[in-house]
């Protein structure tokens, strides 16, 4: 494990008590940022599921009324509608070709990928490498879709794709710390209602155990629902 700066170590140090409502988060977060860059801020769940058990993987899609704030590099693999993919201004637009230099360089230069239906048997020999990296597209999330145009639009303007990862947390940016408050946590309800919605039938207990509050180079604040 990497050592700590004494920078974040400091502000970790600042971080009196267990747990604090998503606005005293967000005001500590903000007050202990002194990096030269605008800062992302970024949500951890952790959820009270097996991520061994498939049928308790949570996978879905939430559209951010104010995105982000970051750049989304987008692919869109299809045999059939890569002038659709060009014209919505997709960043990289293949088909079997494509698939084939990411099997052999291993390497997924980008955010999200969107294909269409007809690609989707070949697009499966390069799931080991984009699975893990949770760049697989699915119909669940909506990245699967003969609607391409639509789809590159939505992703450019704010909707987010997430997926626990191997420890049954979600990690997801939902803003800037110079965005103003009510920004921020429009970002962060819409997100959170559309997890709980994702909760599987066969979790018993508490869904969501915990949700944690950090900016890109800060310590983690933990906050109450």
């Amino acid at each position: 494990m990497s050592k700590r700066s004494k920078r974040f170590q400091s502000n970790q140090q600042k971080i009196e008590k267990e747990t604090y409502t998503f606005d005293e988060a967000i005001k500590i977060i903000k007050e202990q940022s002194n990096v030269k860059f605008d800062e992302s801020i970024e949500v951890h769940f952790n959820l009270g599921i097996d991520s061994k058990k498939s049928e308790q993987t949570i996978r879905g899609s939430a559209v951010l009324p104010h995105g982000t704030g970051k750049t989304v590099k987008i692919a869109v693999f299809t045999e059939s509608k890569q002038k659709e993919a060009k014209e919505a201004q997709a960043d990289i637009i293949g088909g079997k070709e494509l698939i084939e230099e990411i099997i052999k360089t291993k390497k997924a230069d980008f955010d999200v990928a969107v294909a269409t239906p007809d690609i989707m048997r070949d697009l499966a020999r390069a799931a080991k490498i984009l699975g893990p990296k949770g760049l697989m597209p699915s119909p669940k999330t909506g990245t699967v879709t003969e609607n391409i145009s639509q789809t590159v639009n939505k992703l450019k303007t704010g909707q987010i794709n997430f997926r626990n990862d191997d420890f049954g947390n979600i990690h997801q940016g939902i803003g800037k710390l110079s965005w103003d408050m009510p920004k921020i946590k429009e970002n962060f309800n819409i997100l959170l209602t559309e997890i709980k919605k994702q909760r599987p039938k066969g979790v018993k207990g508490v869904f969501i155990k915990s949700v944690t509050l950090c900016s890109s180079m800060g310590p983690g604040v933990k906050i109450v629902l």
